[in-house]
């Protein structure tokens, strides 16, 4: 088995790398054509854009019952049940809205549900602040990136295998976000802090197959590259079993976020890693005569 995958990749490598660039450019168009239409790439959350949170704490209200009360006046919200781990059994709604009057929101509320004043919670977010805020975590990324791709250069010491490692983070990045994107989830804090995860996983698994094919020679390249990944899926299956686990358990919807932006990236990096960073090094290899 081992020696028809390495047969695959010796006569296939240059194709394999056409995959994970037709994925990348094909999220790119679909990040622009939202920018362009949209006026952003993905949708952000409250935290993100400003807008007002109601938490409704009342035992058997559901979601559907909140957005049959706000469909007829407003299209720009979102409703989250609060459950109960152990019944899964409604407490109550997180209800997130943007741009509108809270007092109004409120009134249509109380005409069509039950609750008392007790129950029911605002919290308002400024616009300002949270864009701030947004900005800021963007730098963050930005910033965590270059710190990234400036080790990477630094462990490597070679332009190729170093470009092939950060390539494959930037794909893993890209095309996680337009997949988010595309599912319509909305980007909040802690969604933001699942892509600085990404850019740390990604370099593991690239690293490591870097490290295993170009500065090792105890066999034969394509023989370290299959090491390389068989290791690597190991991780790779072993996070996403975990994140799969993860969610069918939690009720959160912060850790639900987090939980499935990883796994999207996690799938992603397979790809970015194997189709893309492996062909990569395989076709430098191969130039400098490296067996």
């Amino acid at each position: 088995m081992e020696e028809k995958i390495e047969k695959f990749y010796d006569i296939h490598y240059k194709k394999l790398m056409i995959i994970p660039a037709l994925i990348l450019l094909l999220s790119l168009g679909f990040l622009a054509f939202n920018y362009f239409t949209k006026g952003e790439v993905i949708q952000r959350d409250i935290e993100l854009k400003g807008g007002i949170e109601i938490t409704i704490d009342k035992e058997g209200l559901t979601a559907s019952e909140v957005e049959s009360a706000l469909s007829s006046k407003y299209e720009d919200f979102s409703v989250r049940e609060l459950s109960d781990f152990s019944s899964t059994k409604s407490l109550g709604v997180t209800i997130k809205l943007s741009n509108v009057d809270e007092s109004e929101v409120k009134s249509i509320l109380s005409s069509k549900l039950s609750f008392t004043e007790d129950q029911y919670n605002t919290r308002i977010i400024n616009a300002a602040f949270a864009s701030s805020f947004y900005r800021s975590l963007i730098i963050v990324l930005i910033v965590s990136f270059i710190l990234m791709a400036l080790t990477v250069f630094i462990a490597f010491r070679t332009f190729i295998p170093s470009i092939a490692v950060i390539s494959a983070a930037t794909i893993d990045l890209v095309v996680t976000l337009a997949i988010v994107s595309f599912l319509g989830m909305k980007l909040s804090a802690p969604g933001m802090t699942a892509f600085l995860l990404i850019i740390g996983y990604s370099i593991d698994t690239d690293v490591l197959l870097t490290t295993r094919m170009i500065k090792h020679t105890d066999s034969t390249l394509l023989k370290r590259m299959i090491s390389g990944i068989k290791t690597g899926l190991t991780m790779s299956f072993a996070t996403i079993i975990a994140m799969i686990v993860a969610l069918i358990f939690t009720v959160n919807p912060v850790l639900q976020e987090i939980f499935s932006i990883i796994l999207i990236a996690i799938i992603i990096d397979i790809i970015a890693t194997y189709l893309g960073n492996g062909p990569l090094l395989i076709w430098y290899a191969k130039k400098r005569g490296i067996q």
